[in-house]
């Protein structure tokens, strides 16, 4: 049996591959390389297919005998998403119901889904649990949601096994440096505060430093990439034994700052360059934080590398010797 990886050549789909086959599991890769990265799929088999192409999916399925599936492949840029929303519903979406389409012609019922926090919008309070109102403020996270719903009546109607997780803010890399974050265009904050740091940009902008926080500026709860595919593992594990379809949040449950994050980075590295504070972005919370409680009780769960310093450290290391 096989483990079908879509979007296993980006950044968490690539370090839950990695986690797979240390467990022995047989991996197919299925991405279409437009975000992903070739140099990442370094364990397992790569096929380069597109969910919009429900002939390449066809294709995975009839070569492969394949026993579940791992949904990474998603287009996840919060503000591409309000300029292109069409973009957004049909990769995110349409492109899931084909993949849902093909599973089932081919007796395919267990998935584990890449969801988000955004599919909340703005809190309501923090630490964010499942059971709280999820009311996206962009298509993106709307788009998230969107599939989680389509999980829900496909396990109604048709037996589908799911285990949804819900990530706060995936951040470090592979603690043995073999696989790490890039993106094009980079969005996100420790990678840019490390271009910073390197001298790959002039500088880091901090958007809001007037924010109702220790330090004026945004809190966000940070989860090693590492934990997020432990726990991905866990998922598929806990519907192996049967258990019933969920919805599970992924964070430490512990806030930082951004402008801890940028001191994070100038003790790991040793260097220091220039911190720019800029007016706040529209739409940006004060504080998000999640609880993963559940996932905790329920798949065994716990995250093992929490500090900030940790999660800088290994992203660093990856960073100094990037390949891709």
């Amino acid at each position: 049996m096989a483990i079908l990886v879509c979007g296993g050549a980006g950044y968490i789909g690539s370090h839950i591959n990695k986690q797979l086959n240390l467990e022995g599991y047989d991996t197919i890769v299925f991405d279409n390389l437009v975000y992903g990265h070739r140099e990442a799929v370094k364990w397992g088999r790569f096929v380069q297919g597109d969910l919009s192409n429900i002939s390449d999916i066809e294709d995975a399925f009839e070569k492969y005998d394949i026993d579940a599936v791992f949904h990474f492949a998603a287009f996840a840029y919060v503000g591409e998403s309000v300029d292109k929303p069409e973009k957004y519903y049909y990769n995110n979406v349409v492109n899931t119901l084909n993949l849902l389409r093909v599973m089932r012609e081919h007796g395919c019922s267990k998935i584990i889904f890449s969801s988000t926090c955004a599919t909340y919008g703005e809190p309501e309070r923090v630490p964010i649990t499942e059971d709280m109102p999820q009311n996206p403020i962009n298509p993106y996270g709307m788009t998230k949601l969107m599939v989680e719903r389509i999980f829900k009546d496909y396990a109604k109607a048709y037996g589908l096994k799911f285990a949804v997780l819900r990530y706060f803010n995936a951040a470090g890399a592979d603690p043995d440096g073999e696989i790490g974050e890039s993106h094009d265009p980079e969005t996100h904050i420790i990678p840019l505060v490390l271009d910073a740091a390197s001298g790959k940009r002039p500088d880091i902008k901090v958007f809001g430093t007037d924010y109702d926080t220790p330090d004026g500026s945004c809190i966000r709860d940070y989860i090693h990439v590492t934990d997020l595919a432990d726990a991905h593992l866990k998922a598929l594990h806990y519907l192996e034994k049967g258990g019933e379809p969920d919805f599970f949040n992924l964070g430490n449950a512990i806030g930082t700052s951004v402008l801890e994050v940028v001191d994070a980075v100038k003790r790991v590295t040793g260097k220091e360059f220039k911190v720019v504070l800029a007016p706040r972005r529209p739409g940006d919370p004060a504080k998000l934080v999640g609880s993963s409680e559940k996932a905790q009780r329920i798949l065994g769960w716990k995250p093992e590398f929490g500090d900030i310093h940790t999660i800088v450290s290994h992203a660093w290391k990856w960073h100094e010797n990037a390949e891709y």
